[in-house]
C-alpha cells in the first residue's frame, strides 16, 4: 500500500473547548459547596433540647468526716510485732490483740492447708471493688493505701487460719473493749470546734498502716481503739445549703460506699464564717470504722417537674395589662388584641388594633411582650374614653426559655422550683410554659425573639 493511501485514512477529530457547559456546570456546583462549607463552618449552631421531666439527684454529695472517740495504744517496749485480731473487729477489756518479741524475730507460725474461702475471699473484692469505683487520679496516693490494706488483710487472714501460736510472749491487750483499727492519721484527737474546710482537703490527707510494721519501738503506735459507739459525721455546707437546712432536725442520707440508707439527727456547726453540717449516731459503727472520710448522698425530698439545662434560662421584660383593656381571641388563650394609641415625634397620633401573644395571665392581668408596646403609649378601652398610659412601673421581668417546635424561638415563662449548677426544675401544667417532649434552646444567649432555627 502506498504512502498516499495510508494519509487518506488518517481521521482529524474535533477539538473541544475546556471551557463547555459541564465545565461551567461543575465549576459553579464546585464554588457553592466551598460556600456553603465556609458558612456552615463560621456560622453559630443552635442545638436544641427536648424537655423531659425528671428529678435534680446526686447534688449533695460529699465526703464526710467521721469524729469518734479514739484511743491509741503504744508498745511497751521494742522488738517484732505480731498482730492477732482482724481489723474492725470489736474486743473485750484485756483481749490480746497483738504480741511483741523483745529478741527481734517472729515465733514461727504453723500453717496447714491454707486455703482462702468464700467470706475471706468477697471481703478482698469488695475492698478493690471500692477503690476502683471511687478511684481519682488527682489522689493517685491511694494507690499505695490499698497496697497496704491489702497486705494487712491477707495477713489478718494467714494469722487467723494459723493453728496455732507458738510461745506467745509479751502480749498487748486491749485496756478498754472497742473496735480495733490498725491506721493513725492524726485526727484521733481533733475536736469538731476545730474545723476548717482545710481538714475536708483530702488532697492533703494521710494515715500510717500500723499492721504493716514489722518491728516497733517502745512507746510507738501498736494500734487503735474506737471505745464509743456514739460517732459524728461532718461536712462543709455554703449559704445556700445553709438555708435549706437550718430548721431541719433530722436528716436521711445514703452511704454510697455500701448503698446504707439512714435517717439521723441533724445540727449546724458554725465555726466563725464557716459553717458545717453534723450527723449524730448511735450505731452502725462497726460497719465504718475503719474510714475516716466516708461518701455520703444526703436524700432530700426532691421536687419533680420538668427538667432543663441551666444554659436554656433567659429573663426578659413584659408589660401588665389589666384584663378589662384586652379584647380576647375566642379561638385561643394565648392571644389577645389592644387597641393602642400611639404617639409620634411631631406629637401626631394614631389609634390601631395590634396584636399580642400572652406569656402570663396572673390576678386579672395580662403580660405582653415589651416589644410590642412604647412607653407612653395609650391603651384604650373599646367602646369607652377610658384609657391607661403605658409606663416603666408596668413592667415586670419573667424567667424562661426560647420554645422551637415550630421552627422559630418563641419566649416561654417557667417557673423553678428546685436547681443545681447545671439544671432547674420547673413547673409543668402551665398553659402558657412549657410541656414534656417540647424543644428549646440549649444556650439561650445565642438567639433571640423569632429567630428562625433550623
Amino acid at each position: 500500500m502506498s504512502k498516499r493511501s495510508k494519509k487518506k485514512k488518517i481521521t482529524k477529530y474535533k477539538k473541544y473547548s475546556f471551557f463547555n457547559i459541564g465545565t461551567l456546570l461543575f465549576g459553579t456546583l464546585f464554588i457553592y459547596m466551598v460556600i456553603s462549607t465556609f458558612m456552615y463552618m463560621t456560622e453559630t449552631h443552635i442545638t436544641s433540647y427536648e424537655v423531659m421531666k425528671g428529678t435534680i439527684t446526686g447534688n449533695y454529695r460529699y465526703h464526710a468526716l467521721s469524729l469518734r472517740t479514739e484511743e491509741i495504744v503504744t508498745a511497751s517496749q521494742s522488738g517484732s510485732v505480731r498482730y492477732f485480731e482482724r481489723e474492725g473487729s470489736k474486743v473485750s477489756a484485756g483481749s490480746t490483740v497483738c504480741s511483741v518479741n523483745e529478741t527481734g524475730s517472729l515465733d514461727p507460725v504453723l500453717i496447714s492447708d491454707f486455703v482462702l474461702d468464700d467470706k475471706e475471699a468477697s471481703r478482698l473484692r469488695d475492698t478493690m471493688s471500692s477503690f476502683t469505683i471511687n478511684y481519682s487520679g488527682s489522689a493517685f496516693q491511694k494507690t499505695y493505701d490499698l497496697k497496704a490494706t491489702m497486705e494487712s488483710s491477707i495477713s489478718e487472714i494467714i494469722e487467723q487460719n494459723s493453728t496455732g501460736y507458738v510461745n506467745v510472749r509479751n502480749q498487748c491487750n486491749a485496756p478498754t473493749s472497742g473496735f480495733v483499727v490498725y491506721n493513725i492519721d492524726g485526727m484521733e484527737t481533733l475536736k469538731e470546734e476545730q474545723l476548717t474546710s482545710e481538714v475536708f482537703d483530702q488532697t492533703r490527707y494521710s494515715s500510717t498502716k500500723l499492721r504493716n510494721q514489722k518491728n516497733v519501738r517502745a512507746g510507738q503506735p501498736l494500734f487503735k481503739l474506737i471505745t464509743d459507739e456514739t460517732w459524728a459525721l461532718y461536712f462543709p455546707i455554703d449559704r445556700k445549703l445553709l438555708t435549706e437546712l437550718s430548721d431541719m432536725k433530722k436528716i436521711r442520707f445514703r452511704f454510697l460506699k455500701d448503698n446504707q440508707t439512714f435517717t439521723a439527727p441533724f445540727s449546724v456547726i458554725q465555726n466563725g464564717e464557716e459553717a458545717f453540717g453534723k450527723i449524730s449516731l448511735d450505731n452502725s459503727l462497726v460497719r465504718y470504722a475503719t474510714d475516716r472520710f466516708l461518701e455520703i448522698e444526703l436524700v432530700m425530698n426532691k421536687k419533680s417537674g420538668l427538667k432543663i439545662p441551666s444554659s436554656a434560662i433567659v429573663d426578659r421584660a413584659f408589660y401588665r395589662i389589666p384584663e378589662e383593656y384586652v379584647i380576647k381571641n375566642a379561638d385561643t388563650d394565648k392571644e389577645i388584641a389592644l387597641k393602642v394609641e400611639h404617639f409620634a415625634g411631631d406629637g401626631s397620633s394614631k389609634v390601631s388594633y395590634i396584636t399580642a401573644n400572652v406569656y402570663r395571665y396572673e390576678n386579672n392581668e395580662y403580660l405582653i411582650d415589651q416589644k410590642v408596646l412604647s412607653e407612653g403609649d395609650y391603651i384604650q378601652l373599646e367602646d369607652s374614653a377610658k384609657r391607661i398610659q403605658v409606663q416603666e412601673k408596668n413592667l415586670e421581668t419573667l424567667h424562661g426559655v426560647y420554645n422551637i417546635n415550630k421552627g422559630y424561638a418563641v419566649f416561654r415563662e417557667i417557673t423553678v422550683i428546685d436547681e443545681n449548677e447545671e439544671y432547674c426544675i420547673v413547673e409543668s401544667n402551665n398553659v402558657y410554659g412549657l410541656a414534656a417532649y417540647d424543644y428549646i434552646v440549649l444556650d439561650a444567649s445565642l438567639v433571640k425573639e423569632d429567630q428562625i432555627v433550623y
